[in-house]
């Protein structure tokens, strides 16, 4: 007797979809930004993935913004021309030199990568950055540092670096409307006529914030805010966040990360989520799914 019982293959994936409608239905028209990098950004299997998922978020109704980071590929490229980096706080100490190295590397070469990744998806980006259209306005960042001989606190210059003060998303909205997926490079004009390199993360806060964007995902080579038993924190309010790092829970470099978020979902978007840009489809899995996938931030 012949078994016309359905393949349990087909059936999950049925049950994929029926558990992914609810969330299909609750974001429709709603906008996503993704920070990009790390490294998934040097993995070809990992970005096909990203690729289908920003081109499918995109079908299905959402309209997706990805700013991306490079500071891996600036070193390189640095170092391949000789010159020597040094950083203060995370941030790359940037003279001229470096900061027209940076803005040939983001707004150029890996721009116009994740532009063909997602055409190789069958989606339509656009390649910009905070310059086109006065996306985003940055001014100097200051930052101090204790003398090692005194101990007294001095200014630290670390030349074209900036943070964003002002976003204008009009450009943003208008592709959107279009049918577009933006991809945006972090570098940005300042009112003194510069261009400045922005940390990514940052940046892609910011723009979320000014678009009131539902979701502000931040894609890391971690899968997320760790407890000190190594489990993760799926769902945090700034309130506890203040108390993890007061007790040490969250140290090191997640600490701007979660900055970041707070201060995304202090601007008017719904809800920052970091994500390990590793997993396969973890953007999907964290949007569609129940269970999630990351480390969740709202008020």
């Amino acid at each position: 007797m012949t078994d016309h019982s359905p393949d349990p293959r087909m059936l999950a994936k049925a049950e994929t979809l029926t558990e992914a409608l609810p969330y299909l239905q609750r974001y429709a028209g709603m906008t996503f930004v993704v920070k990009y990098g790390g490294h998934a950004m040097g993995d070809p299997e990992l970005q096909r993935d990203f690729a289908e998922d920003v081109v499918l978020l995109k079908a299905v109704g959402i309209n997706p913004v990805v700013v991306h980071g490079g500071g891996p590929q600036i070193g390189a490229m640095l170092k391949r021309l000789g010159v020597e980096s040094r950083f203060v706080d995370g941030l790359r100490v940037t003279d001229a030199a470096t900061a027209e190295v940076a803005e040939m590397v983001l707004a150029g070469k890996i721009n116009k990568e994740i532009v063909s990744w997602i055409a190789a998806a069958g989606g339509r980006a656009v390649g910009i950055s905070g310059k086109d259209a006065g996306l985003v306005r940055a001014e100097k960042v200051q930052r101090t540092e204790p003398d090692l001989n005194s101990g007294i606190e001095r200014h630290v210059d670390l030349g074209f670096v900036g943070e964003p003060v002002a976003v204008d998303p009009t450009l943003l909205n208008s592709l959107a409307r279009d049918g577009f997926i933006p991809v945006v490079a972090p570098v940005a004009l300042g009112a003194d006529g510069h261009t400045y390199n922005v940390n990514a993360d940052t940046m892609a806060g910011a723009i979320a914030g000014a678009l009131g964007a539902a979701r502000f995902f931040l894609l890391t080579d971690v899968p997320g805010v760790m407890d000190k038993q190594g489990e993760l924190l799926t769902d945090l309010k700034p309130s506890d966040i203040a108390a993890l790092k007061q007790d040490g829970t969250i140290k090191g470099g997640m600490i701007p990360k979660v900055e970041t978020c707070v201060a995304a979902v202090g601007s008017g978007v719904d809800a920052a989520v970091i994500l390990d840009g590793r997993i396969p489809h973890g953007l999907l899995l964290e949007i569609f799914t129940r269970q999630g996938a990351g480390t969740l931030v709202r008020a």
